[in-house]
């Protein structure tokens, strides 16, 4: 339980950290970030709930919700582009 405390407030921290930049961002980057975000934390939590191990899940989650949002975005950008 202590290591998903900690890794909550790393992750939120990152989160915060990452969206006060934003701005500057791409909406590629954006949705990309976001995705890794958002991935992290549902990785984290599953890990910790299926008592396996929050870090790994967390990574792993990243992993795939950057991709999410990576092609989240691209779909986006393909149809706004065809009409």
């Amino acid at each position: 339980i202590h290591d998903m405390k900690a890794l909550t407030l790393g992750v939120s921290l990152l989160v915060m950290t990452a969206l006060s930049g934003c701005a500057n961002m791409s909406s590629t980057e954006q949705r990309t970030l976001s995705g890794a975000a958002i991935g992290a934390g549902a990785g984290a939590a599953i890990g910790a709930i299926s008592g396996g191990r929050a870090g790994t899940g967390a990574l792993i989650g990243a992993g795939a919700g950057a991709l999410g949002g990576y092609l989240y975005d691209r779909s986006q950008q393909s149809d706004h582009h065809r009409h």
